[in-house]
């Protein structure tokens, strides 16, 4: 079997999901490629692993260059000839104009974006997703929200719901070193984080809880606007790829999101038994569960509230925690979700082959 995954992303939790896929099917012994832009996480790693890596400039966003991103793209999979292409985010979704249907074709959103565009380019991607169903031979959700979603928009491809997973081997409970109450955020300060939200709830959590503490992990184009206003009980780090200490340091893990598809964060947060309170946006309430709390999209003093409830109640935070651990090994594993995409991925082959 021979698959190639395509992604513009090579940092954050879409290049981390598409490492797990190719290297678990690697193992399986299928032929594993990975097409993506050659600087980054992902490809550094994907090369360590011995998953070849096929170059493809490409930017985030749509532009003058993207018809030129499509035909090298192309070329790529002409000279590779995959049973399967797996598509990742927005961006290699828009292969399928090269691809139409003419192989088979999972495509994954891991966030529709539609969903964080705004006015008439937001319009217009909801017409492209509907049209695109028709080359699209299995639509991947990582949750019913997502896929409601695109149901919504009318996108009509048969489609599966599987959830994230996250590495529940190596993510896994320790006790905090210190006795300051503390909030973690992690991820790319970026304005689908909603960390601006965060620091504007901020100080009425230090309103309940004075000697409070925010940890801020990550980078992104919001960085500098972030961290240039003063702002209380906040301390500043980068990108890691050690998250397990951070969450280790935590009360209660943030995740203030305007939108997501299945944030890996609220897993790996729970995985490491730690409680979580988001935002009510794709895929929060069905990951969370009971473990931790989740509050109206956009509503900072509700959030400020559920932060502070549990930097003021450790036996509250770490009942929920235990919960969470147990939501995670049970519903979010790594090895669920890649066993899940490897039986669909080879029943496509299966039924290409009957045709």
């Amino acid at each position: 079997m021979k698959i190639l995954h395509v992604t513009q992303p090579v940092e954050a939790g879409v290049a981390v999901v598409v490492l797990a896929l190719a290297r678990a099917q690697q193992r399986r012994g299928w032929d594993v490629g990975i097409a993506c832009p050659p600087h980054g996480w992902l490809p550094e790693q994907a090369r360590k692993a011995g998953i070849p890596v096929h170059t493809w400039h490409a930017t985030r966003s749509p532009g003058p260059r993207t018809a030129l991103e499509l035909r090298s793209l192309r070329e790529v999979m002409k000279k590779l000839t995959p049973d399967v292409v797996h598509l990742h985010s927005s961006k290699a979704g828009l292969a399928r104009l090269v691809l139409r249907g003419r192989t088979p074709t999972i495509f994954q959103p891991h966030l529709w974006s539609f969903r964080v565009a705004t006015g008439a380019l937001s319009k217009a991607c909801r017409l492209w997703e509907a049209a695109a169903s028709r080359w699209t031979t299995t639509l991947l959700c990582v949750s019913d929200d997502e896929l409601q979603a695109g149901r919504t928009a009318k996108v009509s491809a048969r489609a599966e719901v599987v959830f994230n997973g996250i590495d529940t081997r190596s993510l896994t409970p320790s006790p905090k070193a210190h006795d300051v109450p503390t909030a973690v955020c992690v991820g790319r300060l970026a304005h689908q984080k909603g960390q601006d939200l965060l620091l504007e709830a901020w100080p009425h959590v230090l309103a309940k809880v004075p000697d409070a503490e925010l940890l801020m992990v990550g980078d992104g184009p919001m960085a500098a606007q972030l961290q240039a206003g003063h702002h209380s009980g906040v301390r500043w780090h980068g990108h890691s790829d050690a998250v397990d200490a951070f969450y280790a340091e935590a009360d209660v893990v943030v995740l203030p999101s305007r939108a997501e598809g299945m944030a890996l964060v609220p897993l790996e947060a729970m995985a490491c038994g730690r409680p979580v309170v988001a935002f009510d946006v794709e895929g929060v309430g069905q990951s969370i569960g009971d473990a931790g709390e989740v509050v109206p999209a956009g509503d900072v003093k509700a959030l400020a509230q559920a932060i502070a409830l549990r930097l003021a109640d450790p036996e509250l935070a770490a009942a929920e925690g235990k919960r969470g651990r147990q939501r995670a090994e049970t519903l979010f594993d790594r090895d669920r979700m890649t066993d899940r995409i490897a039986t669909l991925t080879a029943t496509l082959v299966a039924e290409e082959g009957r045709r």
